[in-house]
């Protein structure tokens, strides 16, 4: 292996890195979580999946990618009623995976790219990208890659509610680890509807608002995952795979532009935020 054909980031060494630093390679960090996913799937979900659409990237667009470790933890205390459920606080997941980028900034990467899998990250993610962006001279940008996968899963799905260890985080597991998944446990499930809002902050209400699950659901599903087929999990991996490597071939060749300063007078450039 070299810094050509290598895509698994820690599989490089210092010296090898200096050559995909050369080459500009989109540098990728997956996102998830360690919480439970109901009875039939494991704590893994968010983090295996997240990993396992970034690594097959790699593997088909090896000369452009490297992917970084997994970050396995992320914002989960709704979810800490359901034992082996691992929480980070926001502001810790924000500074660790800040310090990650930096560190693969100052290295000479201009491209980052954060898939994250695990809905929860989603806000913090997206601060951790535009961090990147103004503590660097680096660009990063962040992705869940379910959202890459909807337009397809919706030609196959049977069910509407799309949440959490439903239809199509099921459909997924099944496609890359169907041992792993305890079907004859899968039960479908619901959480508190109002108006404006819903208990699990579905993305089809208009006010954010996420509860203890603890108080609304004994079996930790959002969705029914009854429902779910290998089938459908390989149309939606396809569907994320392919989209991430064409924001990849877009991403690498996005162009950095000088800054224009508007200010006619000096300006206290001293000030550190």
């Amino acid at each position: 292996m070299d810094a050509t054909t290598e895509y698994r980031y820690n599989r490089l060494t210092w010296e090898e890195m200096n050559e995909a630093i050369e080459m500009q390679k989109v540098v990728i960090l997956p996102t998830g979580s360690t919480e439970q996913h109901s009875r039939h799937l494991p704590l893994e979900v968010d983090a295996f999946l997240a990993e396992s659409v970034c690594l097959e990237v790699g593997r088909r667009a090896s000369d452009r990618v490297l992917i970084l470790p997994t970050i396995s933890y992320g914002l989960n205390m709704h979810h800490i009623d359901f034992p082996g459920t691992i929480h980070i606080e926001p502001e810790v997941f924000i500074a660790f995976c800040l310090n990650i980028t930096k560190s693969v900034a100052y290295h000479g990467f201009k491209k980052i790219l954060i898939v994250n899998g695990h809905g929860s990250n989603s806000p913090l993610v997206d601060l951790v990208a535009r961090k990147t962006v103004l503590a660097t001279e680096s660009l990063c940008a962040a992705v869940n890659y379910l959202s890459l996968a909807i337009d397809a899963f919706n030609k196959v799905k049977d069910t509407e509610v799309l949440a959490h260890a439903d239809e199509i985080e099921t459909s997924l597991y099944l496609h890359l680890a169907p041992e792993r998944a305890r079907m004859d446990k899968a039960c479908a499930g619901s959480d508190v509807i109002g108006k404006y809002m819903s208990s699990d902050s579905t993305s089809n209400y208009p006010v954010r608002f996420s509860d203890f699950w603890g108080r609304w659901t004994k079996s930790g599903v959002h969705g029914d995952p009854t429902t779910a087929t290998a089938e459908k999990g390989k149309v939606v991996f396809e569907a994320a795979v392919s989209s991430l490597i064409e924001i990849v071939d877009e991403w690498q060749n996005w162009r950095i532009a000088e800054r224009s300063d508007q200010h006619t007078q000096p300006t206290q450039s001293q000030i550190r935020w």
